[in-house]
């Protein structure tokens, strides 16, 4: 059965199809891996003291690398490896709210400072003769507009400009002088150029107020590169221009002074506090999910829904999923399904639920973006590549979702098409729900009577248009865990159609041979019939839990006498 043809059988308004997933691997796959083999034998071979004593050093690099998107290593300069540690070094700082945010300021070098475009308004960011050498090797956003970054990609960013005209404002410098000739006199001029990191907890418009907090000093961003963590911190690299010498120390001092200058802009940060008086915590605007269109770089397409595809793409150096609504098909239906939608992502903030990153409201430009899962969805793990799961990694991917969908319930959100195509995988295997296109919060009312969601999944009372609640899920997920148990298509001689009149005359999926008991068990529990006798999702998760426990502890014992056995006939 193929993956788009699945999405296809969505009996909702709308569908994207499997919000983030797509095949693949992510960052290059095997590249990243390359380079954090690299930056470690740099390390050795440079002869640094913690990599060389430090036993467990090599799995906290690798912690730290898969704690940033790919594009991190990707900008890695191999010359400079020990910057890896210091980044390690300061998101490790910024987990205590009273150094918050942490920052680093070091000299990097001087460069000749070039004319600007005064046609365009606009400055090109980047040195045209030669560029800092900071551990990130190339500008992920330079801050231009029109011109080519040395990745040879055209972006703007012109929320971040920052012009420094100063000098050919000045009449009495400039008087009489001709054009060309004031800007050549700037060429002559050295610009000092200073690598400033910052640290901190991420969040909405970040990279904007950091910028504000540059510009407060008096410097110039030339190059921004910014990285989100998987969990919640950033790492801010800015090459900047406009502190008027080499020497640092001034400019540390600047950066505190303005730092407490901006009070309350820092979650409990002891930067942000006057003596005697307690941190006064911004408001967080309402719109700071939005996202500029024009900050988004769109990559290949990797899923095709109804009204919308799905797209990879990068948002500040993130690798990201971009829902795109295609601007054939908005109407006013399909922009307040559009608007249902973005109101729960933004509820939403679970470990195994998709991260929501920001929407784009502005038609013809609808869109919705949320972390890239670089591993695909589990429909594709388990059918495309013909996987055939153990059962400990099988009830580890069930106790995700489980995790997932009882975050979901208890906040009142039902999602309405639960399947293994809208169940995707990160780097780590980490299981996440994805796509609630169709989810709803539960009225008032309690019930529900659409037709909603995708048929060989689909409760009997929805496809009955009969009342409904949360329970619907569950049902779902009976037909998800039957899947991950024979690593088949649910009903995969049927039609979709067929299949859900069946499922409306009592039909379920044939019970699979050899499957631990309490599995099958837990599978008819959750497919019953009437919704009131099927157990909730913290409940599933408590019992698939205790058998991970129990299948662990066995596995254990039995790798002990194994050990034991073999050391007594040696």
């Amino acid at each position: 059965m193929d993956f788009l043809e699945e999405v296809g059988e969505s009996s909702s308004p709308r569908s994207y199809g499997s919000f983030g997933g797509g095949g693949g691997g992510g960052g290059g796959g095997g590249g990243i891996d390359v380079i954090k083999n690299d930056v470690y034998t740099r390390l050795i071979e440079n002869g640094n003291e913690e990599a060389i004593t430090n036993p467990d050093f090599r799995e906290l690099l690798e912690a730290h690398f898969n704690r940033l998107p790919p594009s991190y290593g990707l900008d890695i300069n191999m010359d400079r490896v020990e910057d890896v540690l210091l980044h390690q070094r300061l998101l490790a700082e910024a987990k205590d709210p009273e150094t918050r945010p942490v920052f680093h300021i070091r000299f990097i070098e001087n460069v000749s400072s070039r004319g600007d475009d005064l046609d365009g308004g606009q400055a090109s960011s980047a040195p045209q003769t030669s560029r800092p050498q900071g551990a990130l090797a190339n500008g992920v956003h330079p801050l231009n507009d029109g011109n080519k970054n040395p990745r040879g990609d055209c972006e703007t960013f012109s929320k971040l400009e920052v012009l420094n005209l100063e000098l050919m404002n000045r009449d009495d410098v400039n008087a009489g002088v001709p054009a060309e000739l004031i800007c050549r006199r700037q060429e002559a001029l050295p610009s000092p150029i200073h690598e400033v990191i910052f640290s901190t907890v991420d969040k909405p418009k970040l990279l904007s107020q950091l910028s504000a907090l540059l510009s407060d000093i008096g410097l110039n961003i030339r190059e921004a590169h910014v990285f989100s963590t998987t969990d919640g911190y950033s790492l801010d690299v800015f090459v900047v221009d406009g502190w008027h010498t080499e020497d640092t120390e001034g400019l540390y001092d600047a950066m505190r002074e303005a730092i407490n200058g901006r009070e309350g802009s820092w979650p409990a940060s002891s930067h942000s506090r006057s003596a005697g008086k307690k941190p006064i915590v911004a408001p967080t605007p309402c719109e700071d999910w939005e996202i500029d269109w024009t900050l988004l770089k769109i990559g290949e397409k990797i899923a095709v829904g109804s009204c919308g595809d799905l797209y990879r793409g990068i948002y500040l150096g993130e690798d990201v999923a971009i829902k795109i609504l295609r601007s054939e098909h908005l109407n006013s239906s399909l922009e307040a399904e559009f608007a249902q939608e973005v109101a729960i992502l933004r509820q939403v903030q679970h470990e195994n639920v998709v991260r929501f990153i920001g929407a784009c409201k502005e038609a013809p430009h609808l869109c919705i973006v949320t972390e890239y899962m670089p591993r695909g969805s589990l429909y594709e793990y388990l059918h495309k590549q013909h996987l055939v799961l153990n059962l400990p990694q099988l009830l580890k991917f069930a106790i995700d979702v489980c995790k997932g969908m009882d975050y979901l319930h208890q906040n009142s959100i039902i999602h309405r098409d639960l399947k293994t195509a809208n169940l995707l995988m990160d780097t780590s295997n980490v299981v996440k729900v994805a796509d609630l296109g169709v989810a709803r919060f539960q009225n008032t009312g309690g019930v529900m009577t659409a037709e909603t969601g995708t048929y060989r999944w689909m409760a009997p009372e929805v496809i009955n248009h009969q009342p409904y609640d949360q329970k619907a899920d569950v049902f779902s997920f009976a037909i998800v865990l039957w899947e991950l148990v024979t690593s088949k298509v649910p009903y995969d001689t049927m039609t979709p159609l067929q299949a859900a009149l069946g499922v409306r005359q009592g039909l379920r999926p044939e019970l699979p041979e050899n499957a631990h008991p309490k599995l099958l068990d837990l599978m008819q529990r959750c497919w019953e019939t009437v919704p009131d006798k099927r157990p909730s999702f913290r409940e599933i998760r408590a019992e698939l839990e205790e058998l991970l426990h129990r299948v662990n502890v066995g596995f254990g014992q039995c790798s002990k006498r194994m050990t034991t056995t073999t050391a007594a006939a040696d």
